[in-house]
């Protein structure tokens, strides 16, 4: 029997370790060779730890002989965001300043929860520097290259976690999301990304950029792959302060529930204008499938969207003004600048944007009441050029790295739980489409997602630049 290394979702690579059909030391190898033979092309690894992971992989078949259970995810590679704490390694986040700090000393939550479970983490991922960005073109590292078509980016700022699964280098990686740094590059590379409610998945071990704003998920080519992951990760952690308390709530048994009973709409107003029309065109796919009929108006997004800003770029630059005071040549350009922006934005303005943003949470607590589940865009267009530095959007020439986060960063703003699928739509580079519920409502989401990936409205099959050589 051949196993599909390149293709197999981590469940099923789980599932065929577990059960001899292959060896916990065969996959992990295959998947170090596919990042030897492609991530020249792609640089999504900033770290490979081929000896650490084949000796992970040797105990786990150790394990198995001795009849133990080695873990659920017994055997499946992975890769982290290089903002994840590795224990033996230094947490870059993208940036060259933080190579001057000393390795961690213990694995992120989350990272522990994988490996706990059986998972072989075998690198850590390129990304915007600290998180500040939409594309991962990053000064220090290079740019990751989009699998479907390497002239262009994969996103931001979790690039290398979304190129490194849509090339079937790993089946799962963990990534993180601010204003978007998840979803818009699952959107660009065609994968599943899932960016939970606010402190539902822990952040202790992970560096942050924006604390008030910054949530942790998985990258996944498959639904039943990102649920598994999310309820493994789930729980409170009393390592981070703002985790929720909650106990875990497995979404992986309602994934079959379906849609029935669902009150589905599509966001209107702020979120139907200022795309190309591939955009809104994966809507009306997701829409015209699923039967939706109905609207709703999220309103005040686009203040929404600015006091995002606000608080984004005064927390993040509050975070780095001491390196900004002496080591401003250190920066990434491009970080550098927005960060001493922010150093200059008035207390006034960011109390302002917190007190508005109670308002807005409030607003959509109220539709909440009337739907279930919303659906947006996750991008305003395909993936655009790598250093591509202006784009036309609705008519208008507009900037490419603000604007890719135009219909992400009003969700993020109030911590919804907010699912992008790849919506599949032939011939034309990958489209994602955002999957909305009220806070604590993954599952709501991932039964929505369940059923399109069932209907093949939603697919994210390894890309085909890279299909042909695995």
């Amino acid at each position: 029997m051949t196993f599909d290394f390149a293709g197999a979702d981590a469940v099923a690579t789980a599932t065929a370790v577990r059960t001899g059909v292959v060896s916990a030391q065969v996959v992990v190898q295959a998947a170090l060779d596919r990042v030897a033979s492609h991530d020249n092309a792609l640089n999504s690894f900033t770290a490979v730890l081929t000896e650490q992971a084949l000796a992970e992989a040797a105990a786990i078949d150790q394990a198995l002989e001795r009849g133990e259970d080695p873990g659920e995810l017994a055997g499946v590679p992975f890769a982290v965001k290089n903002l994840f704490d590795v224990a033996g390694l230094t947490t870059l986040a993208g940036s060259k300043i933080n190579r001057d700090n000393p390795p961690a000393s213990q694995d992120a939550t989350a990272v522990a929860g994988l490996r706990r479970a059986g998972a072989v983490l075998i690198g850590t991922l390129n990304m915007d520097e600290y998180a500040y960005g939409f594309v991962t073109e990053n000064s220090h590292y290079g740019p990751t290259h989009n699998p479907h078509d390497l002239s262009r980016v994969a996103g931001g700022s979790s690039g290398g976690s979304a190129a490194a699964v849509a090339a079937g280098l790993v089946p799962l990686t963990l990534g993180s999301d601010t204003n978007g740094s998840i979803r818009v590059p699952a959107s660009f590379c065609g994968i599943f990304g899932l960016k939970p409610t606010y402190g539902r998945l822990s952040r202790a071990g992970v560096y942050l950029f924006s604390g008030s704003l910054d949530h942790i998920g998985p990258f996944a080519r498959s639904i039943r792959d990102i649920a598994f992951t999310f309820d493994l990760l789930q729980g409170p952690d009393p390592r981070d302060p703002i985790c929720t308390p909650r106990p875990p709530d497995p979404v992986l048994p309602q994934l079959n529930q379906g849609i029935a009973g669902l009150r589905i709409a599509v966001a209107e107003d702020y979120f139907a204008r200022g795309s190309e029309p591939a955009a809104m065109a994966a809507v009306e796919i997701v829409a015209r499938a699923l039967g939706v009929t109905q609207t709703v108006t999220i309103p005040e997004a686009h203040r929404a969207r600015a006091a995002a800003y606000v608080i984004t770029a005064s927390e993040g630059s509050n975070l780095h003004l001491g390196h900004l005071k002496t080591r401003a040549q250190d920066f990434d350009p491009a970080t550098r600048d927005r960060f001493l922006a922010g150093t200059m934005i008035p207390n006034t303005w960011y109390l302002q944007a917190q007190r508005f943003r109670q308002w807005y949470r409030n607003q959509l607590r109220q539709i909440f009441q009337q739907v279930d589940v919303i659906l947006a865009p996750t991008t305003p267009c395909p993936a655009p050029k790598i250093g591509q530095q202006t784009m036309q959007l609705d008519g208008v020439e507009v900037l490419v790295r603000p604007n890719l986060g135009l219909y992400t960063q009003p969700l993020s703003f109030v911590g919804l739980p907010v699912l992008s699928v790849p919506v599949v739509h032939p011939n034309e580079l990958p489209m994602g489409v955002q999957i909305i519920a009220a806070p604590y409502q993954e599952a709501r989401i991932l039964r929505v997602a369940a059923w399109l990936e069932s209907e093949g409205v939603v697919a994210a099959p390894v890309a085909q630049v890279y299909r042909a050589e695995s």
